[in-house]
């Protein structure tokens, strides 16, 4: 255990190592989307995104491995519901850290398939998990706001569209997506800013899960709600991590059979939005009162 080491001497050493492990598997992963575009046999496809998803797998686990190498963090998971790996999952999570993402990536490993996020477009161009997105199918995001399809109509809809289609290429495959459901992560100024009404959380965006069910609602067996928190370590979690000062990771996962009555069409649909977003608030309400309990617990 190296969490005995001053940080400073922590921190250069566990952030290289973390930065190898990216390029590591990245590179492979990158390798192996590069040999599926130019080979689009649908057997070899096939092999592939299972070898795909099996590179994201060590990813999570090595860079597991070196946080409990450089920490002593204690890992309080609980699950309730029965997962399956040969499923079709939408985890809803609240977002604090990027520490989350590999956490996440983890948490799927011998208990539901492969996570794949949805990425913002700008994210494309960073080193290894630009092209580690693209060969993983992973949907890149295009938001366009009022203002600009004002100014541009005929590009309404396109970003849902282009979604959709990336959407498509999880059906030949049991997959998990993961949806952060508050758009960014949770930060005090972000929280006074968007005067959010809850004590722990953003306000929910429920558009965008709204639509990840309308495009695999078909598809879905389950939504997990997935509840994480750093109670130790809740204003630098990533900082802490890498200097070995990351106490506990606190997991809560459930599983919510998917109604049918949470897919429509939000854009078009007044009263499926209305009754959506109220769904999703409560869940938000709810959930914002559970990490409340587990503050106080730790």
């Amino acid at each position: 255990m190296l969490s005995m080491l001053p940080g400073l001497l922590l921190l250069p050493f566990h952030a290289l190592l973390q930065i190898f492990n990216l390029m590591g598997w990245g590179s492979l992963i990158i390798l192996l989307g590069v040999i599926k575009l130019i080979c689009p046999i649908q057997s070899l496809t096939h092999l592939l995104n299972r070898l795909l998803n099996a590179a994201l797998r060590g990813f999570a686990i090595c860079g597991v491995w070196l946080i409990n190498l450089f920490n002593r963090v204690e890992w309080d998971y609980e699950i309730e519901g029965d997962l399956r790996q040969d499923g079709w999952y939408l985890v809803m999570a609240n977002h604090i850290s990027w520490l989350d993402i590999i956490l996440l990536m983890h948490f799927s490993c011998g208990r539901i398939p492969a996570t794949k996020f949805f990425i913002k477009q700008e994210l494309i161009w960073m080193p290894f998990i630009g092209l580690g997105a693209w060969a993983l199918d992973m949907p890149f995001m295009r938001r366009y706001n009022a203002e600009f399809i004002a100014k541009y109509p005929h590009l309404k809809g396109k970003d849902l569209e282009a979604t959709r289609k990336s959407c498509e290429k999880f059906s030949t495959i049991p997959t998990t997506v993961i949806n952060f459901v508050e758009g960014t992560r949770f930060t005090e100024q972000k929280h006074r800013t968007k005067a959010s009404p809850y004590t722990h959380l953003l306000s929910p965006k429920a558009g965008g899960v709204a639509f990840t069910l309308a495009s695999m609602g078909n598809l879905f067996d389950d939504i997990i709600d997935v509840t994480l928190i750093y109670p130790h370590n809740s204003k630098h979690v990533m900082m802490d991590m890498l200097c070995g000062r990351l106490a506990k990771v606190v997991l809560r996962a459930k599983a919510i059979p998917l109604a049918r009555q949470l897919v429509g069409n939000y854009q078009e649909d007044d009263i499926f939005r209305a009754q959506f977003q109220g769904w999703l608030n409560q869940l938000w309400q709810d959930k914002d009162s559970l990490i409340q309990q587990l503050r106080d617990d730790s």
